[in-house]
């Protein structure tokens, strides 16, 4: 019972904070959003990275900006209404000097395995940095703050994520990925397809900013490319030996077991959003 009460006290908590993030102006959007890709940025490092000597504590640190970088630099270019030129040179003096502080570090970090380290930091920045600065793109369009689309795709992604366990639990009998999420099932995944694309056509009478078929081709990314995002999530979970890639959310684990679906799929919503817009 307390196990429960936990676990709904803190989806409380978390939904309330997202509401007022994302509805609370463009400023609370990105400070939201900046907390949640540096949580998820550290839960990242830690998983992948050794964490015994104080020499690792920098290492993750440097991690962590090289991860920001990408949000930082989208957050400048969409802030201060910059010209893409000025916003590539502004780029090249800020972004690369970072990467390659990985490697200085390394050279005198005396790591048994320093290239392994560096191939690390750089995922970390592609995997989870950069797809949260796009969201930027999402949000942001010629100076206008797009709440509804953010939270439609928000709502999409955890709606998808809940009817496929919901689902599955119940009808479940064909493993999705035995060797990765032996929970997962075809008969959860289709199930929360349907509940998605039902989902998506609500939303567009209820948020709009997005014409219905948009919002059904975002459901369909959200179905395909946020379930191979948990996978994705669930291999580094299974590399790494660990249940839960953190334990901010009690019951509910870290911050990337919450956003591991959300991170994946804002590449290409965002590809396909600023096709369309």
């Amino acid at each position: 019972m307390k196990g429960l009460i936990r676990r709904l006290s803190s989806a409380v908590i978390f939904v309330i904070v997202m509401l007022g993030g994302v509805y609370g102006g463009r400023y609370s959007f990105i400070f939201l959003f900046s907390i949640i890709a540096c949580i998820c940025l550290w839960e990242f490092f830690c998983l992948v990275l050794a964490r015994h000597k104080r020499r690792d504590l920098f290492r993750q640190i440097i991690g962590l900006l090289m991860g920001l970088m990408p949000l930082v630099l989208v957050v400048i270019y969409q802030l201060s209404f910059t010209r893409a030129e000025s916003f590539i040179a502004i780029a090249s003096i800020l972004f690369f000097p970072f990467v390659f502080m990985a490697f200085i570090y390394e050279l005198y970090s005396r790591s048994e395995r320093p290239f392994q380290n560096i191939a690390f930091m750089i995922t970390g920045m592609v995997y989870i940095g950069i797809p949260f600065a796009l969201l930027h793109f999402i949000a942001f369009d010629n100076g206008s703050f797009r709440t509804n689309t953010v939270l439609g795709l928000l709502l999409l992604t955890w709606v998808n994520d809940t009817g496929a366990y919901l689902v599955g639990s119940r009808l479940g009998r064909r493993p999705l990925f035995p060797s990765i999420s032996p929970k997962k099932t075809w008969e959860g995944t289709l199930g929360g397809a349907l509940i998605t694309l039902g989902i998506a056509c609500l939303i567009s009478l209820l948020l709009g900013e997005l014409l219905l078929w948009q919002w059904l081709a975002l459901a369909l990314i959200v179905v395909i490319f946020g379930g191979i995002g948990d996978l994705v999530e669930s291999m580094l979970k299974r590399s790494a030996r660990v249940k839960d890639s953190g334990t901010i959310l009690p019951g509910h684990g870290g911050l990337l077991d919450r956003f591991d679906a959300f991170i994946f799929l804002l590449p290409y919503a965002a590809a396909f959003i600023l096709w369309v817009r």
